[in-house]
């Protein structure tokens, strides 16, 4: 019980988040969704090719999905760790790769801010990847 335990934390913390930014995009409007679409089109080229209205709600569909995923604790910690690590990589890919977020290369302008503190999910879902408590 311990182990499972400890992971409560993160697993709750970012879970929670995730689920209810992928909720709140649900009602995302045309010209909402096409802006985030063009940040992820920084990083990522093929999502410029969607409509802007199919983007959100597949951002949608994945946020509450991995949100849940985090959640649930039936779900292995490897399998939460894996959707959060790459959720969170792609994030700060696109913060790194959209114009005016960063100065230096890395470090956020005041407009980065928003994303950059995602590095914390990184952070979480390395943790629950690097984590190898056994159950005694």
């Amino acid at each position: 019980m311990s182990a499972a335990l400890h992971r409560l934390p993160l697993r709750l913390t970012s879970g929670a988040f995730i689920l209810n930014s992928g909720i709140g995009k649900f009602s995302l409007d045309a010209e909402s969704a096409a802006g985030l679409q063009a940040m992820a089109g920084n990083a990522f080229p093929q999502l410029k090719d969607m409509r802007p209205e199919e983007f959100g709600k597949l951002l949608a569909i994945g946020e509450t999905a991995l949100g849940a995923a985090i959640l649930a604790p039936f779900v292995p910690r490897v399998v939460a760790g894996l959707g959060l690590t790459a959720f969170s990589g792609a994030l700060l890919w696109m913060y790194h790769k959209t114009p005016g977020l960063t100065k230096d290369g890395v470090r956020p302008t005041p407009d980065g801010v928003g994303i950059a503190k995602d590095v914390f999910m990184l952070g979480a879902g390395l943790s629950l990847l690097l984590d190898n408590r056994r159950k005694k």
